[in-house]
């Protein structure tokens, strides 16, 4: 899991320990586990947020983990040209190569770290694709899709994009020195990421060494979750245990925990888990599809509006879409 490392992370700034007079640390409301499923033309991912209430995600509304997989030659899969209204997608690239164009101008190639954040707003069409030698190749796959709420004042708002390398997070190591912490969107402890939102959020993706802690500093305002990428740890002062596959819902309170065992199996050497955090929007949802809306009257009319080609049209120039071999989805 190569994301963005360092080879010494006492060369980065330390966020600072919690003070215990700052306010309660948050306790674990829950650990769901995410079931597996197939995404586009039929990548295996875990529907990271499956079980939880929308009142418990807001503003998230979707997230999958996409692979861990090794595909073989001609394996490799993607999406087709698909809109999108309403919401932000971001997609973080852990292991892997993903292409990515849109009916507005925006696109470009992630890997190794690198996010793509696409502002939907009042509509657009998109692709995601492998490039064709990954299809040809095969090889190591593994990444994370998020869909941000946009509040309804800002879901008419012109399509953009951002292309966020991995050498632009922000990187900082725990209090202890036992983890690194990739500061995407938002702020830890003054700590100020890459990523622009519309909504107020955090996300971050932290490797904790085996036995290490990592402490963070949280806003009040926001909800909490932390959901295990690989390794094996626990959540919370009341060390809640949490697994590969595993989401932690947190309580309210002004910091969280997460510590790694000791223990990590060969495979995963360290807890790598995404943090997020946000706050509520606390308006209607109504999402069906590619579409993320306030009342169904909107959902039917962006419907109507992709029929007619108000979305957007794929370009002239499209980006190749390399159909892999029909076949049985990859085993993880």
């Amino acid at each position: 899991m190569p994301a963005v490392t360092v080879d010494d992370l006492l060369t980065l700034p330390r966020i600072a320990p919690i003070d215990p007079a700052s306010g309660a640390q948050r306790p674990v409301r829950s650990v769901t586990t995410a079931p597996s499923g197939l995404e586009g033309e039929g990548f295996p991912v875990r529907r990271a947020f499956a079980g939880l209430p929308q009142s418990e995600l807001d503003p998230f509304v979707h997230m999958d983990q996409m692979g861990e997989v090794e595909y073989a030659p001609g394996e490799p899969k993607g999406t087709p040209w698909h809109p999108h209204r309403g919401f932000e997608t971001v997609t973080y690239m852990i292991d892997g190569i993903f292409d990515h164009q849109d009916s507005n101008g925006g696109g470009g190639r992630i890997t190794n770290g690198d996010t793509q954040w696409m502002t939907a707003g009042a509509g657009i069409l998109h692709i995601e694709v492998p490039p064709e030698q990954l299809v040809v190749s095969g090889g190591l796959f593994h990444g994370i899709q998020l869909w941000v709420n946009l509040p309804s004042a800002h879901k008419w708002n012109p399509p953009r994009y951002q292309d966020i390398r991995g050498s632009e997070a922000r990187l900082l190591s725990s209090a202890d020195g036992g983890a690194l912490v990739r500061v995407i969107a938002g702020a830890v402890d003054g700590h100020v990421g890459p990523g622009s939102t519309f909504t107020p959020i955090t996300m971050l993706h932290a490797t904790i060494g085996p036995g290490a802690r990592l402490d963070l500093p949280w806003p009040t305002e926001h909800n909490a979750l932390a959901y295990v990428l690989a390794g094996r740890g626990s959540a919370g002062a009341e060390h809640r245990p949490v697994r590969e596959g595993q989401l932690a819902a947190f309580g309210p309170g002004a910091s969280l925990a997460l510590t790694a065992d000791v223990t990590q199996e060969s495979r995963s050497p360290a807890l790598e888990v995404l943090v997020l955090g946000g706050r509520p929007i606390r308006e209607p949802v109504v999402h069906y599809g590619p579409f993320v809306m306030n009342t169904r009257e909107e959902i039917v009319q962006a419907m109507e509006d992709y029929h007619a080609g108000r979305l957007g049209r794929v370009p002239a120039e499209a980006l190749p879409h390399v159909a892999a071999d029909e076949g049985p989805a990859p085993a993880r």
